[in-house]
């Protein structure tokens, strides 16, 4: 395998397309987090703390900014005024094959089917593929969550035949099928 992926972000990554502005987050935003985030849909697919509280908003916060000073994740809140979060947005280096980055998503409950998932997802890909250096952007997503394909379909990425990848949320092992985007780091 070829050495690691290493994120190279600037010093505050912020950007807009898709009728977008996807944005870091801020101390001003845990209310937001908590909105969004507390959320039975996002608890079934996602490894967010639930119930997701003030101080889980606080904790979720504090790892966001300590994994993007170390280069090792962007998570940017989905936005369409470039203020109030209605999602957020995650591009980091894959687990399962260092060469790929990886994006995750969620939409709050109040914003879902609105497109701004896949929105976001194409914005974020274009981003990706010009300043990654990634051999492919992937999405992972486990096989029953409909509406998460739905998004991957709708950004450009096609299923891949890749192994499932295994992960552990919440005690039990999720199994994940890879999605890479289809042209482009693909």
């Amino acid at each position: 395998m070829d050495s690691p992926l290493t994120l190279a972000l600037p010093p505050r990554l912020r950007l807009e397309g898709e009728g977008l502005h996807l944005r870091e987050w801020s101390e001003d935003d845990l209310d937001a987090l908590i909105e969004l985030y507390d959320d039975p849909e996002i608890a079934r697919w996602t490894p967010v703390a639930s119930p997701f509280d003030a101080s889980a908003a606080l904790v979720y916060l504090t790892e966001a900014q300590e994994a993007r000073a170390q280069g090792r994740k962007v998570q940017l809140a989905i936005t369409t005024d470039g203020v109030v979060p209605r999602g957020e947005v995650l591009l980091f280096p894959s687990k399962a094959d260092e060469r790929d980055v990886e994006i995750a998503y969620g939409v709050g409950a109040a914003h879902r089917g609105r497109g701004l998932a896949s929105r976001a997802v194409r914005l974020l890909s274009a981003h990706a593929v010009r300043h990654t250096g990634a051999r492919r952007v992937v999405l992972c997503i486990e096989e029953a969550n409909a509406a998460s394909a739905a998004v991957a379909r709708s950004a450009g990425f096609t299923l891949t035949d890749d192994e499932p990848v295994l992960r552990t949320s919440r005690g039990r092992e999720v199994a994940l099928r890879t999605w890479r985007l289809t042209g482009g780091a693909g």
